[in-house]
């Protein structure tokens, strides 16, 4: 069924605000600036949103869900350990190329939410975290990954992600395939070649 008008609108005015949280900061956004990014009055611009901190909650929300239901996908999936870790940090590099200000903002601006929202967003983060530790404690177990601490592993593999955000453009001469790849490869087998 095709998007209602006032739907597609809403969503036209959250990816922008994206964009500008990621340039400016969500403090440093008026509505007034995106009122002029979209092209709208801000009378009008009030009848798609009823304030920022609505759009804030939508980007920050709308990321965790998508990380959280990618991450039961994955869970159930039948294979290997690794598989699943790499395709949960190979889902966080495609993100970034195609949302890449919203993760930004649900990266570096959640903690503008306001309270209720802020500890929800904070348990959806800890319980992300917690099963993926799990994920890396169960491949040590099973014997396909080094004995290592899992939650220094843990972060390791996000932040050795994060800076994707940042780096990436259509411009920079990498695909999103081999971006992923290279990264996977770096992450999980080294840079270093075994010697024959």
């Amino acid at each position: 069924m095709a998007k209602k008008k006032k739907d597609i609108r809403r969503e036209f005015i959250i990816e922008e605000a994206a964009k500008l949280f990621k340039e400016k900061g969500f403090g440093g956004t008026s509505m007034r600036d995106l009122a002029e990014q979209v092209g709208m009055d801000a009378a009008t611009m009030y009848h798609y949103i009823s304030s920022k901190d609505e759009i804030l909650k939508t980007i920050c929300f709308d990321i965790a869900h998508t990380y959280i239901t990618q991450l039961t996908e994955i869970e159930q999936a039948q294979q290997p350990i690794t598989q699943k870790l790499k395709a949960l940090i190979g889902l966080h590099i495609r993100l970034m190329t195609t949302k890449g200000p919203a993760v930004s903002v649900a990266n570096n601006d959640w903690k503008f939410l306001s309270p209720e929202p802020l500890q929800e967003f904070k348990n959806l983060r800890s319980r992300y975290e917690k099963k993926l530790a799990s994920f890396i404690e169960q491949g040590v177990q099973a014997g396909e990954l080094q004995e290592v601490n899992a939650s220094v592993a843990l972060f390791t593999l996000l932040s050795a992600v994060r800076w994707v955000e940042l780096w990436w453009k259509p411009n920079r001469g990498v695909s999103p395939e081999e971006l992923e790849n290279t990264i996977l490869t770096i992450l999980f087998n080294g840079l270093e070649k075994e010697k024959p």
